[in-house]
């Protein structure tokens, strides 16, 4: 069965979404900015979500995480909890 490992930072709003995701990819350190800015309690640890399989999470992280590329930043995702930025840390298939 296939397993990855996920961080992600979930905002209320594309529009916020959209705005970390381009000071990530101007070098500022996801995890800082997932403590300072994610609505999630995974915040707390840099958004780390640990390992998981298929169908654990909502179909829309299932989508990304195991069909994105490795260590590349994804999103905005948008599911029933607001906006999402994903970042497959590792993945089994």
């Amino acid at each position: 069965m296939a397993r990855a490992s996920a961080r992600h930072l979930l905002v209320p709003d594309e529009a916020t979404c959209n705005e970390l995701k381009a000071r990530i990819e101007k070098g500022e350190d996801f995890a800082a900015l997932a403590k300072e800015y994610s609505k999630c309690p995974s915040g707390r640890q840099g958004g780390d979500l640990g390992e998981f399989g298929r169908g654990q999470m909502v179909p829309e992280f299932d989508k990304v995480v195991f069909s994105a590329p490795l260590k590349e930043v994804q999103g905005p995702v948008k599911t029933q909890f607001g906006y999402h930025l994903l970042e497959v840390t590792s993945r089994q298939d």
